[in-house]
């Protein structure tokens, strides 16, 4: 997402669209799964954010990063909505159908090796986070400012994007460590979805993001 994410016409937000079918990030991710985590949760989130931002007519019209950015002064109902609804549309675009995301290269596999030694150790180190992270959260790649790659974990809503977040730079990948992302194909095993979700990871989408956040 290097665009803004601004409501509709009618002033408010609407669920994204998948880029592909629901059953085609399997085995890695099931349909099931899919089903529920975009169609129930996210969409809940979207409701809940609209619901909130129409008692607040002052907050109307704004883009979700323009809301992000001022999330300390933000009331806990469109703060929390806002977060789940930017990062979870996040969390698609990172992800591909396996065999469709490509891999590391050029510009991006080149600060890899540099920040981690290996895509293998960006690996080591992403799944290292998301599994030791207690509770619900994130797991995020992020362009940091000195422009180093870094890697860390969010609670609950909170994104690189939160003023205030514990993790601070330009998202570049995201994970989903809450559990409605995987409690379904995996029960409490987080670690082997960490490890089986990286046959799903958009490394295209990944390296145009590197790209843009190195041109800004």
């Amino acid at each position: 997402m290097t665009e803004e994410t601004l409501p509709g016409p009618d002033g408010t937000f609407a669920l994204p669209p998948l880029a592909w079918a629901l059953d085609a990030l399997a085995p890695a991710i099931d349909a099931e799964t899919m089903s529920l985590h975009w169609g129930a949760h996210h969409r809940a989130y979207v409701d809940k954010l609209n619901a909130a931002l129409a008692a607040r007519p002052s907050l109307q019209g704004k883009s979700l990063e323009a809301l992000l950015a001022r999330a300390g002064t933000l009331h806990a109902d469109v703060r929390t909505n806002a977060g789940q609804h930017w990062n979870h549309a996040f969390f698609w675009e990172s992800m591909a159908p396996p065999g469709r995301g490509g891999a590391p290269d050029g510009a991006l596999l080149a600060a890899i090796e540099r920040d981690f030694g290996s895509p293998g150790g960006l690996v080591e180190a992403f799944d290292a986070a998301g599994a030791a992270h207690f509770g619900s959260g994130w797991a995020w790649l992020v362009r940091a400012g000195n422009g180093r790659l870094v890697v860390g974990t969010t609670p609950d809503e909170q994104s690189p994007l939160m003023e205030g977040a514990a993790l601070s730079g330009t998202p570049l990948l995201v994970n989903d460590l809450w559990e409605h992302a995987y409690y379904l194909g995996y029960r409490n095993r987080r670690a082997d979805y960490l490890a089986a979700w990286w046959q799903v990871v958009n490394w295209k989408a990944v390296g145009a993001r590197f790209a843009a956040a190195q041109a800004a």
